[in-house]
């Protein structure tokens, strides 16, 4: 086939906070992308409010610069494996990948996650060591781990062939040599064009274009994005969707097409095989269907995508606060969310339950559900959440669990209590290795359900300055044994306000999750307990009010203030008796019956049922 020079497509692949998109804001201003007197944000290209504070990418996202007369095409991945939907989609579009390693920490597991799903459709690299201006930076040592990744993951002799710059991504420049002088990103640029090749293009041939993406529009309805494989395709033609579920061919018209110049969308009348582009014009048109010439419809392969490895119930929320805070609260409400984003997350499994008021959603993992929670509380949906289960796999009369490789960064005098709490959760460890700047990391396999609730644990044990990465691995026979919270909870038995009498008459109890002046009702988590059973508690009572007084009955109430928990943290927490109730405005724990007597018959009746 033909290959298009003139045009580049290019996936940026690294790990979280390796400084990816940082790179390609320098790569748009040096480009000339931006108007001079244009004000730019930092990452303009986490545009979604929940990237911009957490600071890593979820969705994909499309830029373009020109270079020497060449288009080329900049496409963002997520950095994280619990958006492999996304990577899978990408390297779809792509021709090649630029390949960030931080030059301190190395390749780590979603560095390998991203770059395996790259090699293994064939494309080639280009690999910037960055943030060589980091003081513990050990670019050279990097290098040689890169080069064992691309082994390990069975690259062919053309993609261990891969060209090396070492730059900062943040002081926008590039290097050939680390001993070279370079202020610009020039040296990256020339090395892109060399060495990623321009698309195999059919562009004689009847039109072929894989539905990559999707998005919407107010005035234009769903749009549909993905690269032109063969043919051409013009404004209001007339094409057809072949449908990756069942084969039926739907004709429409293209009412409107857009490609990519800069973080814009500038609308033309016609694209050639090659490149990337944005069509409206059927609002049903769903990823993996394939668009094409009427007369010819022949689809492309589908989108192939991880297994989810996670799954959880989502159920309209029925405590006593239900439809205070939400907008929407029904049943319908959630389950036509729910399924309209299983359409585009790729990676998403959602199905109805014997339960007409809850939903079975699966996912790749923890980060991966509570992105869609967050996001979905933040549109004003109420709803509650189950614990998370692990999806197992029955083979040839064998239970299979999935495993994770997972690497943690510590202090080295913390190693030794972070191994004895992984040791106790199942976990191998595969490798140990004292870093330049002395801390330690250490990599292991952990079967996925034993490291649900470890975060928490290991930001305790290293007081908040460890930092752990992990992916799924693989699935291994099931290892018997359940890992779990190890202390109980306080739960209120009384609706009221809690009170500050009340928290500091029981703070030998446990640590409280909530403060004075918070409104509970019975059957809500208030707290854990200092013990490993359940504790019901009154935290709503009041001093008791006489006319006569003592020395000690006007002095300051002296309470700790009260432990607060991130969305992912609670998901970690909870057992399987427990809930998570997701508002707009809160989230709580709760025990999954809040009547104590009713709660007590069916504890007997379990403790009865298992011997």
């Amino acid at each position: 086939m033909p290959i298009r020079e003139d045009i580049r497509n290019i996936a940026i692949v690294a790990h979280v906070d390796h400084g990816k998109t940082t790179l390609i804001d320098a790569m748009l201003r040096q480009s000339g992308s931006f108007g001079e007197r244009e004000t730019v944000e930092e990452r303009v290209m986490d545009s979604n409010p929940l990237e911009k504070e957490r600071g890593i990418t979820i969705f994909s996202k499309h830029a373009a610069i020109h270079k020497n007369g060449i288009k080329i095409n900049i496409i963002d991945t997520p950095g994280h494996a619990d958006f492999g939907g996304e990577v899978e989609r990408i390297m779809q579009m792509a021709d090649g990948i630029l390949l960030l390693v931080d030059a301190a920490e190395g390749p780590l597991p979603q560095t390998k996650f991203v770059l395996k799903k790259a090699l293994e459709r064939g494309l080639r690299a280009v690999v910037l060591v960055n943030k060589i201006d980091r003081p513990d930076a050990q670019p050279h040592d990097t290098l040689d781990k890169i080069f064992d990744l691309f082994v390990a993951l069975d690259a062919s002799d053309q993609q261990l062939d891969f060209s090396v710059l070492y730059g900062s991504s943040r002081e926008g420049f590039a290097r050939t040599e680390m001993d070279n002088v370079s202020h610009d990103l020039e040296p990256l640029f020339e090395a892109l064009l060399r060495e990623i090749p321009g698309p195999d293009v059919e562009p004689d041939k009847p039109l072929q274009l894989l539905v990559t993406n999707t998005d919407h529009s107010d005035y234009l309805g769903r749009l549909a994005i993905g690269r032109i494989t063969r043919g051409t395709l013009v404004k209001n033609q007339t094409v057809a969707a072949v449908r990756h579920q069942d084969g039926q061919v739907t004709p429409f018209k293209v009412t409107a097409l857009y490609a990519h110049e800069s973080l814009k969308r500038v609308e033309v009348e016609k694209a050639d095989a090659g490149e990337v582009v944005v069509l409206a014009g059927l609002n049903d048109i769903t990823i993996g269907d394939t668009i094409v010439d009427p007369e010819t419809p022949e689809a492309l392969p589908g989108l192939a995508v991880d297994e989810p490895t996670l799954t959880m119930v989502f159920t309209v929320n029925n405590s006593p606060f239900a439809g205070k805070e939400g907008q929407y609260v029904t049943t319908r409400h959630l389950r036509e969310r729910l399924y309209k984003e299983a359409l585009t997350n790729l990676s998403l499994r959602v199905q109805d339950t014997d339960s007409p008021d809850a939903l079975q959603v699966a996912g790749r993992g923890e980060l991966h559900l509570a992105i869609l929670i967050e996001t979905m509380r933040r549109e004003g949906y109420e709803f509650q959440i189950s614990k998370p289960e692990v999806i197992l796999h029955h083979e040839n009369g064998q239970v299979l669990e999935p495993y994770e490789e997972l690497s943690i960064d510590v202090v080295s005098g913390d190693i030794g209590a972070c191994i004895e709490r992984l040791g106790s959760r199942k976990a191998e460890m595969i490798n140990m290795e004292t870093m330049s700047d002395g801390r330690t990391r250490a990599m292991f396999s952990i079967p996925s359900r034993c490291l649900l609730g470890f975060r928490t644990e290991f930001l305790t044990v290293t007081r908040g300055e460890g930092i752990m990465h992990h992916t799924v691995s693989g699935y291994q026979a099931l290892k018997p044994g359940a890992v779990g919270r190890q202390r109980g909870v306080l739960i209120a038995d009384t609706p009221g306000n809690a009170t500050g009498y009340a928290l500091f008459q029981l703070a030998d109890r446990g640590e409280y999750f909530v403060g004075a002046g918070t409104e509970v009702y019975s059957g809500m988590i208030i707290g854990e307990h200092s013990r490993d059973s359940d504790l019901t508690v009154n935290i709503t009572k009041t001093k008791q009010l006489t006319n006569m007084r003592s020395k000690s009955s006007d002095e300051a109430l002296t309470i700790a203030p009260p432990r607060r928990m991130s969305l992912e943290q609670l998901l970690e927490y909870i057992n399987e008796d427990e809930l998570v109730e997701i508002t707009p405005k809160s989230l709580r724990l709760r025990k999954k019956i809040l009547d104590p007597l009713q709660r007590k018959r069916a504890e007997r009746a379990k403790q009865r049922a298992e011997g």
